[in-house]
């Protein structure tokens, strides 16, 4: 995903988030009615104008590097390295009311709002994931059957670019019958099955299957474990 793509996406989600539409907020920057759809939906124009970003930035409460602007500490751009400001931070929807294997459930905006948001450094997202933040969210665990790895109430980040067609070894949220699930993923090189397994050996496995069979959500990618 190239980076217009990226700003194009965060926008339209800032807009859908906010309640807002592409008319009005075109109106706002004293554009033709369907300057903001055509941004959107086509990429005209290829990026936003240094003034119609600054309003948008400002009309969000977001940092314009968000839209396509600088990065910038101190008044300076920053180079890859360097100590970043608050700003160089990306927000994560914070999905608290949904659990996996809590029942059916829901990652993503459309199916149900997020109560708030956490912050991640940009940089470090950008370390362990090729996913765009849009692709992220935080859910929580709920029940022991993956002990000692995740406990009951852990906050797991959900990469949902790192599903089904790049699946692999390791701990994955899935949907199945409708119910939200987080497990194991072994794959097998000989049949091309998946064996979904609990860490926690109290528990049964959900066993040998093929990846068709089960809706993966995305990969778990980080653990904010509670202090017990």
């Amino acid at each position: 995903m190239n980076d217009s793509t990226m700003v194009r996406e965060r926008l339209d989600a800032l807009i859908r988030a906010g309640g807002g539409d592409y008319t009005s907020l075109s109106r706002l920057l004293g554009r033709n009615p369907a300057y903001i759809q055509q941004f959107i939906k086509r990429g005209v124009p290829r990026k936003l104008d240094e003034e119609d970003r600054r309003r948008l930035a400002a009309h969000f409460d977001v940092p314009e590097w968000q839209l396509g602007g600088p990065r910038s500490f101190a008044g300076r751009a920053v180079r890859a390295g360097e100590a970043h400001s608050a700003d160089d931070y990306v927000l994560v929807p914070y999905f608290a009311a949904i659990g996996a294997s809590a029942g059916a459930g829901a990652l993503t905006e459309e199916e149900e709002a997020a109560e708030s948001s956490l912050a991640f450094q940009d940089r470090w997202v950008r370390s362990i994931s090729s996913s765009g933040p849009e692709l992220l969210s935080v859910i929580k665990v709920q029940g022991d059957s993956m002990l000692p790895t995740l406990g009951d109430g852990d906050p797991i980040l959900v990469d949902r670019g790192d599903g089904v067609d790049r699946l692999r070894d390791g701990i994955y949220v899935m949907r199945i019958e409708d119910t939200l699930i987080v497990k194991r993923v072994t794959r097998s090189p000989a049949s091309r099955n998946i064996r979904i397994t609990s860490d926690n050996n109290m528990y049964p496995d959900v066993g040998d299957c093929s990846p068709d069979s089960v809706d993966i959500i995305g990969r778990v990618i980080w653990v904010g474990r509670k202090l017990r």
